[in-house]
């Protein structure tokens, strides 16, 4: 296992800074050295992490919601209002249907199994929208309209929701059928995720001023509880939704809603243990890609992908209707809407590890939608950030 994590650290690092030279975003780097190390290429890669990586990819994805947590102020969310929730839902909405009506033309597979695709696919990334939306805060671009604040808060319900359809999908191809009750409770779940979060945030406040310890101890304090959350979740499931990583997000907005000053040291702790929850997060899902698929589906993939994003592109704009935002705040919204990666990675290997009969072609989708939109979205937000968005 040492000589695995050895060579999964150091290739991911070389590849990604040979993407960085390249100005392309290093997550790509981290992904080519899942699939060259993976099973399907040279298979260096100790069974014992493969058997772990879910949970290691739930691990990545709560260290990015607890750092976006300690970004976001509460107030400013409340100034946005309804087309942070707009986007939440419309955009991913209207993107799994359309994977849903192509994908069958495409290659043939049920519209269940087409479904399941849409709903991975659809699901922004907190990975690379999330470090760009808090620079633009530090910044000061798109500040007098909350730009950064409407894409946070958008992206990261967004995630929830997509999250919950595709659970519910995958019940509905084990034979449980779909469960309509589930998608309608998701406010109750995204509510009580929400109120769960805040509790917990306002302890761990209390207990973070009343006791002294280094902030290394507060972050495993967070951790711990984190994990509890995304527990209780999974086991009050059949009983009542409770959305724990919305509540893992609410602690850190808690966090700095009261104790600002901690907020801030905390954020440079999570940006530090991100570092290799990233590396582990991305070479793990290129691990999980079989490359004959990859050969096989990859220019129609690309091409139902690209239909994909400008059927999102569209539904972005409609959801900003209405809105006080200018047509270039506008475009600048739907390019950060684009970038597909930490739920893809998180969730898109679940269809092929539970025997879905095209989860190879499920997954290799979802891994082309990060190598396709990732860097375009990427580079598209730090190129035209200053030219779209006013500075104040």
């Amino acid at each position: 296992m040492l000589l695995s994590v050895a060579l999964i650290i150091t290739s991911s690092l070389l590849l990604s800074q040979v993407f960085n030279k390249l100005r392309l975003p290093s997550i790509l780097g981290m992904l080519i050295s899942g699939i060259i190390l993976g099973p399907y290429v040279l298979n260096l890669i100790d069974s014992d992490i493969l058997d772990l990586s879910t949970d290691l990819r739930q691990i990545a994805l709560i260290v990015i919601l607890v750092r976006a947590g300690l970004s976001i102020d509460l107030e400013d969310i409340k100034k946005i209002g309804r087309p942070a929730l707009f986007l939440a839902f419309i955009p991913a909405t209207i993107e799994m249907l359309a994977i849903t009506f192509l994908a069958p033309l495409i290659f043939g597979i049920s519209y269940l199994e087409a479904a399941i695709m849409g709903s991975i696919v659809a699901a922004v990334s907190p990975a690379i929208v999330v470090p760009r939306m808090i620079k633009l805060m530090e910044s000061g671009h798109g500040a007098k309209r909350k730009i950064p604040h409407l894409i946070l808060a958008g992206a990261s319900i967004d995630d929830i929701y997509v999250i919950v359809i595709f659970m519910s999908l995958i019940q509905a191809y084990q034979g449980q059928g779909f469960n309509l009750i589930q998608v309608l409770l998701i406010p109750v779940s995204i509510a009580l995720g929400i109120l769960l979060g805040i509790v917990v945030g306002f302890i761990l406040v209390y207990l973070f001023k009343k006791i002294h310890m280094r902030d290394t101890i507060k972050v495993l304090i967070i951790f711990s509880v984190s994990f509890f959350m995304v527990v209780l979740e999974h086991t009050l499931e059949s009983i009542i939704p409770i959305s724990g990583l919305i509540g893992v997000m609410i602690i850190g907005v808690t966090i700095l809603k009261q104790y600002d000053i901690l907020a801030k040291r905390l954020v440079g702790k999570f940006e530090k243990i991100w570092v290799i929850a990233e590396i582990m997060l991305f070479v793990l899902v290129g691990a999980a890609v079989n490359i004959t698929v990859l050969k096989t589906a990859g220019l129609s993939a690309v091409f139902l992908i690209l239909v994909a994003m400008v059927i999102r592109l569209g539904a972005v704009y409609l959801s900003l209707l209405k809105t006080s935002l200018t047509t270039k705040e506008k475009i600048f919204v739907g390019i950060s809407y684009m970038p597909k990666a930490t739920v893809q990675a998180a969730i898109g290997s679940i269809p092929l590890a539970l025997g879905i009969l095209n989860g190879h072609l499920i997954l290799t989708v979802a891994v082309l939608a990060i190598m396709v939109t990732a860097p375009l979205g990427a580079i598209l937000m730090d190129r035209t950030y200053k030219i779209l968005l006013e500075q104040h």
